[in-house]
């Protein structure tokens, strides 16, 4: 997300953060299968670690994205009242998907996270477009 925003919309001003909502490696980097895919297509994720959602994320972002229904569920179980209609399943912004949830690449065989990578990139195209159109016009 980060790196199609500041190719194709620079003109936002975004902050884009990445956590899961279990403690899974806190501070490990991401796996180097994901690193290697990424990089084929120009993204550079070597600087990312792992991170737990934490409560100042609810208040801090306005919107929250989970990759499927069961991050969805468990981050509404997180998070206050105020800040549910802020948390939105990912795939919802790319509507031309058969697919509602991001699957787990380590079980999608050998083109796992090069399936993943198309299914984000569409959503994150489609999460600017979405922005664009509720940016206020100067």
């Amino acid at each position: 997300m980060r790196g199609i925003a500041a190719r194709e919309a620079p003109d936002l001003a975004l902050t884009v953060a990445s956590a899961g909502t279990a403690n899974y490696h806190p501070g490990a980097s991401a796996d180097r299968r994901s690193q290697a895919a990424a990089r084929k297509r120009g993204f550079d994720l070597s600087a990312l670690r792992a991170r737990q959602v934490k409560a100042a994320d609810f208040a801090e972002f306005d919107l929250i994205f989970a990759m499927d229904r069961s991050n969805l569920r468990e981050l509404l179980a997180m998070a206050p009242a105020t800040a549910h209609g802020k948390i939105q399943l990912f795939l919802d912004n790319a509507p031309e998907q058969s697919v509602r949830e991001v699957p787990d690449p380590y079980y999608g065989g050998p083109n796992g996270f090069e399936d993943v990578l198309d299914l984000i990139e569409d959503a994150a195209r489609g999460l600017l477009r979405r922005l664009r159109t509720q940016a206020p016009q100067s």
